[in-house]
């Protein structure tokens, strides 16, 4: 995975990064008149780090998610998950559920499947590894810190989904059923690896630098 890659590659990338204004919560024009739905997590606040736990670097859970203040008389929520700071066009998609119960208020750590986890049998889309599950955050090393977006929309009656929706199925959706959405951000960073010149402390000569 991304963890892998090089740190002069993402050295090389930290300019390139999708933008939080082509998240589909910023382009479909939802946010104007529109009734706001609050997004929270129990494991982290708005824009602070994710947990590693719910990482790459951790066991790769789905972190757990509430909402509140929901428009009356939806069909359903739909969650879409993506990273505003991909080095691609645009955003790179962690995770989409689509028909989530509106009463329910949110959902559990976990509830997710993700890599040896088989989650709790949520209706799930395609990411963009084109894999029915949650895609835990793993930014390049060296590329700064990625925001990810989870963005939660609230829907009117109207056609079914397919068994797996990807992105393009799900805005099509939301651009003719949404009438409310939310959004919540998470941080991530993977150190640069490297040893910077001028940052090594000085040794007398023929010593040997103590072991951690």
């Amino acid at each position: 995975m991304l963890e892998k890659l090089p740190d002069v590659i993402g050295h090389a990338l930290h300019d390139v990064r999708a933008g939080l204004d082509q998240l589909v919560f910023n382009t479909l024009g939802l946010r104007s008149g529109l009734a706001a739905i609050e997004v929270s997590s129990l494991a982290f606040v708005d824009h602070a780090p994710i947990p590693d736990r719910y990482t790459a670097d951790g066991i790769g859970h789905s972190p757990p998610l509430q909402w509140a203040k929901v428009p009356a008389d939806v069909a359903s929520l739909v969650l879409l998950v993506e990273d505003a700071d991909s080095p691609t066009p645009n955003p790179l998609v962690h995770a989409i559920v689509v028909d989530l119960p509106p009463q329910d208020g949110g959902i559990a750590e976990g509830a997710l499947a993700s890599s040896e986890h088989d989650g709790t049998g949520l209706h799930t889309g395609r990411n963009s590894y084109l894999q029915s599950a949650w895609l835990p955050p793993d930014p390049p090393p060296g590329h700064g810190v990625h925001r990810y977006a989870f963005q939660i929309f609230a829907l009117k009656p109207g056609d079914a989904f397919s068994e797996t929706p990807g992105r393009d199925e799900l805005v099509d959706a939301l651009r003719a059923r949404a009438v409310a959405s939310g959004l919540l951000i998470g941080t991530c960073e993977r150190p640069d690896g490297s040893v910077k010149v001028g940052k090594t402390e000085s040794v007398p000569f023929g010593m040997t630098p103590a072991a951690d």
